[in-house]
């Protein structure tokens, strides 16, 4: 056979693969938006199959693989699920195809490390789904935000989230936030005031709608806790003046011990129950609080903080 021959049957060979490469991968994809169960959506499970297959398209399949990640972790949180097997492997699908796609890293730092219903409890697994963002992004002080924030909230190690900080900080172009952060993990770790700063910078930091969602229930949650706080201190204050509890907000007003009435993060007035106590006025709608409800109250199974388009 000549030269020119061989050369022809190689050619053509290869053409039939990629082809049919081609076509493995338009039905994949074909059956992923209509709507076919995650498990025939991860068939092809290896982000280098799925890279040689999609001829240049990663970017696009990566795309793909984001959107069934939040569309699953969307209809698990709303089903009430306390099993999230799926994310976690989506979610590295979608990073080994487009490692620069940022708010994946930031979804699974939010999402993926929490303990059920609020997230698939998978810390170890987040921390090395960021820490393959950074490898790949060591440029972007966001990621090195998430490690922390990892250690911080979920694994209450300290020192790793300092250490996560203080490798943001030598970032070009950081922000300077990283630099507090580190420094509070050793002198004020746990305290509120640093959770606070934790949760504002990651509302900041992410266009993401669901992570917002959950970073401003954490802020709401944050404010009752220290409002009903405060407040619970001053009627037990009125009660040492008077020898009772104050009845009325407006006792505390007349005895000038507070100057309105007081309301919650959703706008509403705080309510003064018996022996001066403080609740709020619709528990469901704070969910992660930690003081402020009624005796005997359960939150329900399905924290109302994501989206309404989740």
């Amino acid at each position: 056979m000549s030269n020119s021959r061989r050369t022809t049957v190689a050619a053509s060979t290869l053409l039939v693969v990629c082809l049919s490469g081609s076509s493995l991968l338009l039905h994949h994809l074909d059956h992923i938006r209509t709507g076919a169960t995650l498990q025939d959506v991860l068939y092809l499970s290896s982000p280098k199959v799925l890279k040689r297959l999609s001829l240049g398209y990663d970017g696009l399949v990566a795309d793909i693989y984001w959107t069934r990640a939040v569309q699953y972790y969307g209809n698990k949180h709303h089903e009430g699920a306390q099993h999230f097997e799926l994310l976690a492997p989506l979610l590295e699908i979608t990073v080994a195809l487009d490692p620069h796609l940022t708010v994946a890293y930031q979804f699974g730092a939010s999402f993926l490390a929490p303990q059920p219903p609020n997230g698939a409890g998978m810390p170890e697994r987040a921390i090395q789904l960021v820490e393959y963002g950074i490898r790949n992004n060591p440029e972007k002080w966001e990621l090195y935000y998430e490690l922390g924030f990892i250690h911080y909230m979920e694994l209450k190690d300290y020192a790793k989230a300092a250490d996560a900080f203080a490798r943001g900080t030598r970032v070009p172009n950081t922000n300077p936030y990283l630099k507090v952060l580190a420094g509070q993990m050793a002198e004020h770790a746990g305290d509120v005031a640093t959770a606070r700063l934790m949760w504002t910078t990651a509302l900041q930091t992410t266009p993401d709608s669901s992570i917002r969602a959950n970073a401003t229930a954490h802020l709401r949650a944050i404010q009752v806790y220290e409002d009903v706080t405060t407040l619970e201190k001053l009627t037990a204050a009125y009660r040492k003046k008077t020898g009772h509890f104050p009845s009325t907000f407006s006792e505390l007003y007349a005895a000038g011990m507070l100057g309105g009435v007081p309301m919650d993060p959703l706008g509403l007035p705080y309510k003064l129950a018996a022996n001066g106590r403080i609740e709020v006025r619709d528990p469901d709608k704070l969910p992660f609080i930690e003081k402020g409800t009624r005796p005997g109250y359960v939150p329900p199974r399905i924290p109302k903080f994501l989206p309404s388009d989740y």
